[in-house]
């Protein structure tokens, strides 16, 4: 079977920074394989797009673009705040504001934001909200394990089950 528009794919790959020598992201292993529904639009459209019509067996190698993936590093993300901003219960709680921290906001329209902490001073914090990967190419290299019709239960929720349809599944 082909990978289509209500397919379940289960795969294996490794991601790295620019190119086939980048640095490794992350590692997908068949021990615990990256299961997905295709076209349920929770992944980068050129991810889908690179591993369409693939089938069980087949390997594949592409990269994708820092600007179809997640985006250019956007200057205006990095932000400094005032550490007034992290009174928690009448103090400024300085444990969460460890270098490298992702902490959960919220901008002026209530739209929930994670920031990473890039810096800490005596009166300042400085946390950047671009995504992680924001400004970096992509490049996959990888094994389709298997590819399997959706089940009715599985498209109605949006997302697979798992890799045998109903392992690892909880609501």
């Amino acid at each position: 079977m082909n990978i289509a528009q209500n397919t379940v794919v289960a795969l294996t790959y490794e991601l790295r920074e620019g190119n086939a020598q980048g640095e490794i992201v992350e590692v997908v292993d068949p021990q615990e394989p990256f299961v997905f529904l295709f076209g349920a639009g929770g992944l980068l459209p050129d991810f889908e797009n690179n591993l369409s019509g693939l089938k069980a067996g087949d390997t594949f190698e592409f990269g994708i673009d820092s600007d179809s993936a997640y985006g250019p590093f956007e200057e205006g993300a990095v932000v400094t705040l005032p550490l007034e901003t992290f009174i928690i219960d009448g103090a400024i709680d300085l444990s969460i504001l460890e270098i490298g921290n992702v902490i959960p906001m919220r901008d002026q329209s209530g739209q929930l934001m994670h920031g990473t902490v890039v810096e800490v001073d005596d009166n300042t914090a400085t946390l950047d909200f671009n995504h992680p990967m924001a400004g970096i190419d992509l490049y996959f290299t990888g094994t389709i394990l298997a590819v399997r019709l959706a089940s009715a239960e599985e498209l109605a929720h949006g997302h697979a089950h798992g890799a045998d349809g109903h392992s690892g599944h909880h609501h």
